[in-house]
Protein backbone atom coordinates (compact mmCIF):
# COMPACT_ATOMS: atom_id res chain seq x y z
CA UNK A 1 0.00 0.00 0.00
CA UNK A 2 1.28 3.45 -0.84
CA UNK A 3 0.02 7.02 -0.71
CA UNK A 4 -0.54 8.55 -4.15
CA UNK A 5 -1.06 12.27 -4.57
CA UNK A 6 -4.23 13.44 -6.32
CA UNK A 7 -2.45 14.53 -9.50
CA UNK A 8 -0.75 11.14 -9.88
CA UNK A 9 -3.89 8.98 -9.72
CA UNK A 10 -4.54 6.81 -12.76
CA UNK A 11 -7.48 4.76 -14.05
CA UNK A 12 -7.21 1.12 -12.95
CA UNK A 13 -5.40 1.76 -9.66
CA UNK A 14 -7.00 -0.12 -6.73
CA UNK A 15 -8.16 1.52 -3.53
CA UNK A 16 -6.34 0.29 -0.42
CA UNK A 17 -8.69 1.95 2.06
CA UNK A 18 -12.40 2.82 1.96
CA UNK A 19 -13.59 6.38 1.38
CA UNK A 20 -16.54 7.66 3.42
CA UNK A 21 -18.79 10.69 3.03
CA UNK A 22 -19.01 13.24 5.86
CA UNK A 23 -22.17 11.52 7.16
CA UNK A 24 -20.38 8.18 7.41
CA UNK A 25 -21.84 6.60 4.26
CA UNK A 26 -19.42 4.40 2.33
CA UNK A 27 -18.66 5.95 -1.08
CA UNK A 28 -15.87 3.75 -2.44
CA UNK A 29 -14.83 0.42 -0.95
CA UNK A 30 -11.41 -1.20 -0.80
CA UNK A 31 -10.04 -3.02 -3.84
CA UNK A 32 -12.31 -1.14 -6.23
CA UNK A 33 -10.54 0.14 -9.33
CA UNK A 34 -10.31 3.84 -9.97
CA UNK A 35 -12.38 5.12 -12.88
CA UNK A 36 -12.57 8.55 -14.41
CA UNK A 37 -15.55 9.39 -12.21
CA UNK A 38 -13.79 8.13 -9.06
CA UNK A 39 -10.74 10.27 -9.73
CA UNK A 40 -13.00 13.26 -10.42
CA UNK A 41 -14.77 12.67 -7.10
CA UNK A 42 -11.45 12.55 -5.25
CA UNK A 43 -10.47 15.87 -6.83
CA UNK A 44 -13.87 17.39 -6.05
CA UNK A 45 -13.48 16.34 -2.41
CA UNK A 46 -10.20 18.26 -2.41
CA UNK A 47 -8.30 15.23 -1.08
CA UNK A 48 -4.52 15.59 -1.15
CA UNK A 49 -4.34 11.97 -2.27
CA UNK A 50 -5.48 8.45 -1.40
CA UNK A 51 -3.98 5.09 -0.42
CA UNK A 52 -3.51 2.71 -3.34
CA UNK A 53 -2.67 -1.00 -3.52
CA UNK A 54 0.42 -1.84 -5.52
CA UNK A 55 -0.21 -3.97 -8.63
CA UNK A 56 1.10 -7.20 -7.08
CA UNK A 57 -0.34 -6.58 -3.63
CA UNK A 58 -3.11 -8.81 -2.26
CA UNK A 59 -5.85 -7.03 -0.34
CA UNK A 60 -4.69 -6.83 3.28
CA UNK A 61 -7.14 -7.74 6.05
CA UNK A 62 -9.26 -5.01 7.61
CA UNK A 63 -11.41 -5.71 10.64
CA UNK A 64 -14.81 -4.23 11.44
CA UNK A 65 -13.09 -2.21 14.17
CA UNK A 66 -10.66 -0.78 11.63
CA UNK A 67 -13.53 0.21 9.33
CA UNK A 68 -15.42 1.81 12.18
CA UNK A 69 -12.29 3.75 13.16
CA UNK A 70 -12.12 5.29 9.67
CA UNK A 71 -15.85 5.99 9.56
CA UNK A 72 -15.76 7.61 13.02
CA UNK A 73 -12.91 9.87 11.97
CA UNK A 74 -14.81 11.10 8.91
CA UNK A 75 -17.98 11.90 10.88
CA UNK A 76 -16.19 13.68 13.73
CA UNK A 77 -14.08 15.89 11.49
CA UNK A 78 -17.05 17.94 10.26
CA UNK A 79 -18.15 18.64 13.85
CA UNK A 80 -14.64 19.71 14.85
CA UNK A 81 -14.31 21.95 11.82
CA UNK A 82 -17.58 23.71 12.65
CA UNK A 83 -16.53 24.09 16.29
CA UNK A 84 -13.18 25.67 15.45
CA UNK A 85 -14.88 28.14 13.12
CA UNK A 86 -17.45 28.93 15.83
CA UNK A 87 -14.80 29.64 18.47
CA UNK A 88 -12.93 31.95 16.11
CA UNK A 89 -16.04 33.92 15.16
CA UNK A 90 -18.00 33.96 18.46
CA UNK A 91 -15.50 33.02 21.21
CA UNK A 92 -18.00 30.39 22.38
CA UNK A 93 -18.07 26.60 22.21
CA UNK A 94 -21.07 24.44 21.48
CA UNK A 95 -20.05 20.88 20.62
CA UNK A 96 -16.51 20.59 22.00
CA UNK A 97 -17.65 18.77 25.14
CA UNK A 98 -19.85 16.46 23.06
CA UNK A 99 -17.01 15.55 20.70
CA UNK A 100 -14.69 15.05 23.67
CA UNK A 101 -17.25 12.75 25.30
CA UNK A 102 -17.54 10.63 22.15
CA UNK A 103 -13.76 10.31 21.87
CA UNK A 104 -13.55 9.41 25.56
CA UNK A 105 -16.25 6.76 25.20
CA UNK A 106 -14.54 5.14 22.22
CA UNK A 107 -10.85 5.45 23.03
CA UNK A 108 -10.25 6.32 26.69
CA UNK A 109 -11.12 2.88 28.08
CA UNK A 110 -9.30 0.51 25.71
CA UNK A 111 -7.26 -2.33 27.13
CA UNK A 112 -5.66 -3.31 23.83
CA UNK A 113 -3.82 -1.60 21.00
CA UNK A 114 -5.52 -0.29 17.87
CA UNK A 115 -4.44 0.11 14.26
CA UNK A 116 -4.07 3.88 14.10
CA UNK A 117 -4.94 4.49 10.46
CA UNK A 118 -4.11 7.88 9.02
CA UNK A 119 -7.21 9.38 7.43
CA UNK A 120 -7.58 11.15 4.09
CA UNK A 121 -7.11 14.90 4.21
CA UNK A 122 -7.91 17.95 2.12
CA UNK A 123 -6.74 21.53 2.54
CA UNK A 124 -10.18 22.46 3.89
CA UNK A 125 -10.20 19.91 6.72
CA UNK A 126 -6.47 19.32 7.28
CA UNK A 127 -6.41 21.08 10.66
CA UNK A 128 -9.60 19.46 11.98
CA UNK A 129 -8.47 15.97 10.96
CA UNK A 130 -5.12 16.49 12.63
CA UNK A 131 -6.88 17.82 15.75
CA UNK A 132 -9.13 14.75 15.90
CA UNK A 133 -6.20 12.35 15.57
CA UNK A 134 -4.27 14.15 18.31
CA UNK A 135 -7.34 14.06 20.60
CA UNK A 136 -7.75 10.31 20.04
CA UNK A 137 -4.07 9.70 20.81
CA UNK A 138 -4.33 11.86 23.94
CA UNK A 139 -7.36 9.86 25.10
CA UNK A 140 -5.52 6.54 24.73
CA UNK A 141 -2.23 7.72 26.21
CA UNK A 142 -3.88 9.39 29.23
CA UNK A 143 -5.88 6.20 29.88
CA UNK A 144 -2.68 4.12 29.87
CA UNK A 145 -1.13 6.59 32.31
CA UNK A 146 -4.15 6.58 34.66
CA UNK A 147 -4.68 10.33 34.34
CA UNK A 148 -7.70 11.50 36.34
CA UNK A 149 -11.02 11.82 34.49
CA UNK A 150 -11.09 15.60 35.01
CA UNK A 151 -7.56 16.11 33.69
CA UNK A 152 -8.24 13.72 30.82
CA UNK A 153 -11.30 15.72 29.77
CA UNK A 154 -9.33 18.99 29.78
CA UNK A 155 -6.54 17.34 27.78
CA UNK A 156 -8.86 15.97 25.08
CA UNK A 157 -10.58 19.33 24.68
CA UNK A 158 -7.17 21.02 24.54
CA UNK A 159 -6.13 18.59 21.79
CA UNK A 160 -9.25 19.42 19.80
CA UNK A 161 -8.43 23.14 19.77
CA UNK A 162 -4.62 23.20 20.05
CA UNK A 163 -4.27 24.12 16.35
CA UNK A 164 -7.01 26.76 16.22
CA UNK A 165 -4.44 29.36 15.12
CA UNK A 166 -3.83 27.43 11.91
CA UNK A 167 -7.45 27.43 10.71
CA UNK A 168 -7.14 30.81 8.97
CA UNK A 169 -3.42 30.60 8.24
CA UNK A 170 -2.15 30.94 4.65
CA UNK A 171 1.17 29.34 5.58
CA UNK A 172 1.94 26.20 3.52
CA UNK A 173 3.60 24.73 6.61
CA UNK A 174 0.09 24.02 7.92
CA UNK A 175 -0.29 21.25 5.35
CA UNK A 176 3.14 19.71 5.73
CA UNK A 177 4.43 21.18 2.50
CA UNK A 178 8.07 21.86 1.71
CA UNK A 179 8.84 25.10 3.57
CA UNK A 180 11.80 26.91 5.04
CA UNK A 181 12.36 26.46 8.81
CA UNK A 182 11.42 30.11 9.32
CA UNK A 183 7.97 29.49 7.83
CA UNK A 184 7.47 26.49 10.09
CA UNK A 185 8.39 28.54 13.17
CA UNK A 186 6.14 31.38 12.02
CA UNK A 187 3.25 28.91 11.82
CA UNK A 188 3.92 27.70 15.37
CA UNK A 189 3.94 31.29 16.56
CA UNK A 190 0.59 31.89 14.80
CA UNK A 191 -0.75 28.89 16.67
CA UNK A 192 0.39 30.22 20.03
CA UNK A 193 -0.91 33.73 19.33
CA UNK A 194 -4.46 32.38 19.04
CA UNK A 195 -4.54 30.82 22.51
CA UNK A 196 -6.12 33.86 24.15
CA UNK A 197 -9.30 32.71 22.39
CA UNK A 198 -9.29 29.53 24.46
CA UNK A 199 -9.28 31.28 27.81
CA UNK A 200 -12.33 33.28 26.75
CA UNK A 201 -14.17 30.38 25.12
CA UNK A 202 -13.99 27.69 27.80
CA UNK A 203 -15.29 29.59 30.83
CA UNK A 204 -13.79 28.23 34.06
CA UNK A 205 -11.66 25.59 32.29
CA UNK A 206 -10.15 28.10 29.87
CA UNK A 207 -6.90 28.81 31.76
CA UNK A 208 -6.18 25.08 32.20
CA UNK A 209 -6.84 24.30 28.53
CA UNK A 210 -4.76 27.28 27.41
CA UNK A 211 -1.92 26.18 29.72
CA UNK A 212 -1.82 22.69 28.23
CA UNK A 213 -1.74 24.03 24.66
CA UNK A 214 0.73 26.81 25.45
CA UNK A 215 3.25 24.58 27.19
CA UNK A 216 3.11 21.85 24.54
CA UNK A 217 3.41 24.05 21.45
CA UNK A 218 5.90 26.48 23.03
CA UNK A 219 8.05 23.45 23.84
CA UNK A 220 7.73 22.12 20.28
CA UNK A 221 8.80 25.51 18.90
CA UNK A 222 11.77 25.64 21.28
CA UNK A 223 12.82 22.13 20.22
CA UNK A 224 12.77 23.19 16.57
CA UNK A 225 14.65 26.40 17.50
CA UNK A 226 17.39 24.40 19.19
CA UNK A 227 16.57 25.69 22.67
CA UNK A 228 17.66 23.46 25.56
CA UNK A 229 14.45 22.29 27.24
CA UNK A 230 15.98 19.71 29.57
CA UNK A 231 14.54 20.12 33.03
CA UNK A 232 11.56 22.14 31.83
CA UNK A 233 8.48 21.72 34.01
CA UNK A 234 5.21 20.90 32.23
CA UNK A 235 1.81 19.69 33.34
CA UNK A 236 1.13 16.07 32.39
CA UNK A 237 -1.44 17.12 29.79
CA UNK A 238 1.15 19.22 27.96
CA UNK A 239 3.66 16.35 27.96
CA UNK A 240 1.04 14.06 26.40
CA UNK A 241 -0.12 16.68 23.87
CA UNK A 242 3.48 17.31 22.79
CA UNK A 243 4.00 13.62 21.92
CA UNK A 244 0.55 13.07 20.37
CA UNK A 245 0.83 16.18 18.21
CA UNK A 246 4.29 15.26 16.95
CA UNK A 247 3.35 11.63 16.27
CA UNK A 248 0.46 12.63 14.02
CA UNK A 249 2.54 15.30 12.26
CA UNK A 250 5.27 12.76 11.51
CA UNK A 251 3.04 9.94 10.25
CA UNK A 252 0.26 11.86 8.46
CA UNK A 253 0.00 12.51 4.74
CA UNK A 254 1.01 16.00 3.63
CA UNK A 255 1.25 18.22 0.57
CA UNK A 256 4.72 16.82 -0.02
CA UNK A 257 3.10 13.40 -0.38
CA UNK A 258 5.55 11.88 2.06
CA UNK A 259 5.30 10.82 5.67
CA UNK A 260 7.53 8.71 7.85
CA UNK A 261 6.52 5.32 9.21
CA UNK A 262 5.31 4.65 12.74
CA UNK A 263 8.61 2.89 13.36
CA UNK A 264 10.67 5.95 12.51
CA UNK A 265 8.34 8.16 14.54
CA UNK A 266 8.81 5.98 17.62
CA UNK A 267 12.59 6.00 17.05
CA UNK A 268 12.47 9.80 17.02
CA UNK A 269 10.85 9.80 20.46
CA UNK A 270 13.13 7.14 21.92
CA UNK A 271 16.25 8.88 20.60
CA UNK A 272 15.29 12.15 22.31
CA UNK A 273 14.28 11.45 25.93
CA UNK A 274 15.38 15.00 26.75
CA UNK A 275 12.44 16.26 24.65
CA UNK A 276 9.73 13.62 24.97
CA UNK A 277 8.69 12.14 28.32
CA UNK A 278 9.60 8.42 28.53
CA UNK A 279 6.38 7.44 30.30
CA UNK A 280 4.26 9.22 27.68
CA UNK A 281 6.15 7.51 24.85
CA UNK A 282 5.73 4.13 26.57
CA UNK A 283 1.99 4.79 26.88
CA UNK A 284 1.82 5.67 23.17
CA UNK A 285 3.59 2.41 22.28
CA UNK A 286 1.10 0.54 24.47
CA UNK A 287 -1.81 2.20 22.65
CA UNK A 288 -1.10 1.73 18.92
CA UNK A 289 0.17 -1.16 16.84
CA UNK A 290 3.70 -0.52 15.58
CA UNK A 291 5.51 -3.78 14.74
CA UNK A 292 2.94 -6.54 15.02
CA UNK A 293 2.67 -9.98 13.32
CA UNK A 294 2.36 -9.67 9.55
CA UNK A 295 4.27 -6.41 9.11
CA UNK A 296 7.09 -6.55 6.54
CA UNK A 297 10.29 -4.80 7.59
CA UNK A 298 13.78 -3.92 6.41
CA UNK A 299 16.70 -4.82 8.67
CA UNK A 300 19.95 -2.88 8.99
CA UNK A 301 21.66 -5.84 7.29
CA UNK A 302 19.73 -5.08 4.11
CA UNK A 303 17.53 -8.15 4.50
CA UNK A 304 13.74 -8.06 4.29
CA UNK A 305 11.73 -9.88 6.96
CA UNK A 306 8.25 -10.52 8.32
CA UNK A 307 7.34 -9.83 11.94
CA UNK A 308 6.24 -13.08 13.61
CA UNK A 309 5.67 -11.84 17.14
CA UNK A 310 5.69 -8.50 18.91
CA UNK A 311 8.18 -7.67 21.65
CA UNK A 312 6.14 -6.19 24.50
CA UNK A 313 9.27 -4.98 26.30
CA UNK A 314 10.96 -3.36 23.28
CA UNK A 315 8.59 -2.81 20.37
CA UNK A 316 11.47 -2.15 17.95
CA UNK A 317 13.05 -5.59 18.53
CA UNK A 318 10.42 -8.21 17.52
CA UNK A 319 10.91 -11.78 16.34
CA UNK A 320 11.11 -11.89 12.54
CA UNK A 321 11.20 -14.38 9.65
CA UNK A 322 13.88 -13.51 7.09
CA UNK A 323 12.67 -13.86 3.50
CA UNK A 324 16.13 -14.74 2.17
CA UNK A 325 16.56 -18.07 3.93
CA UNK A 326 13.44 -18.49 6.11
CA UNK A 327 15.55 -18.15 9.24
CA UNK A 328 13.88 -16.87 12.42
CA UNK A 329 15.57 -14.11 14.39
CA UNK A 330 14.59 -13.03 17.87
CA UNK A 331 15.94 -9.48 17.88
CA UNK A 332 15.55 -9.25 21.66
CA UNK A 333 18.40 -11.74 22.19
CA UNK A 334 21.82 -10.39 23.08
CA UNK A 335 23.36 -12.49 20.29
CA UNK A 336 21.30 -10.48 17.78
CA UNK A 337 22.07 -7.12 19.35
CA UNK A 338 23.78 -5.83 16.20
CA UNK A 339 20.70 -6.54 14.05
CA UNK A 340 17.70 -4.25 14.22
CA UNK A 341 14.67 -3.03 12.28
CA UNK A 342 15.48 -0.04 10.10
CA UNK A 343 11.94 0.61 8.88
CA UNK A 344 8.81 -0.99 7.51
CA UNK A 345 8.97 -1.99 3.85
CA UNK A 346 7.98 0.81 1.50
CA UNK A 347 7.31 -1.49 -1.46
CA UNK A 348 6.35 -5.11 -1.91
CA UNK A 349 9.22 -6.06 -4.23
CA UNK A 350 10.48 -8.61 -1.69
CA UNK A 351 7.23 -9.51 0.02
CA UNK A 352 6.65 -13.18 0.78
CA UNK A 353 3.22 -13.10 -0.97
CA UNK A 354 2.70 -12.04 -4.55
CA UNK A 355 -0.52 -11.76 -6.52
CA UNK A 356 0.64 -13.71 -9.57
CA UNK A 357 -2.49 -13.03 -11.62
CA UNK A 358 -1.96 -9.30 -11.26
CA UNK A 359 1.69 -9.68 -12.20
CA UNK A 360 0.82 -11.68 -15.33
CA UNK A 361 -1.75 -9.11 -16.38
CA UNK A 362 0.91 -6.43 -16.07
CA UNK A 363 3.37 -8.43 -18.15
CA UNK A 364 5.33 -9.97 -15.30
CA UNK A 365 7.17 -13.28 -15.77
Amino acid sequence: MKFVKQEDLRIGMRLARPIYAKNGVLLFDRDSQLSTSTITSVKNFGLIGIYILEPAEPLPPMSDEDREFERFQTVMVAMIQDELERIISTKHTKNCSNVSAQITKKFAHLDSKINFYQNLRSRNDFVSRHSLNVAILCAMISHMMNVSIDEQDKLIRAALVHDIGRVKSKNEAVYGGEVEPEERLHMLQETINAYDLLEESFASDGPAIKRICNQAIHTQMDIENGVDISGRKMVIGAKILLVANKYDELTAMSLSGESISEVRAIKEFIDHPEWYDKEVVAALISSVNILFPGVSVELNTGEKALVLSENVFNVLRPTVLCFKDNSILDLSLYSNNDIYVMDVMKTLDNRYIMNTDALNNLGGD
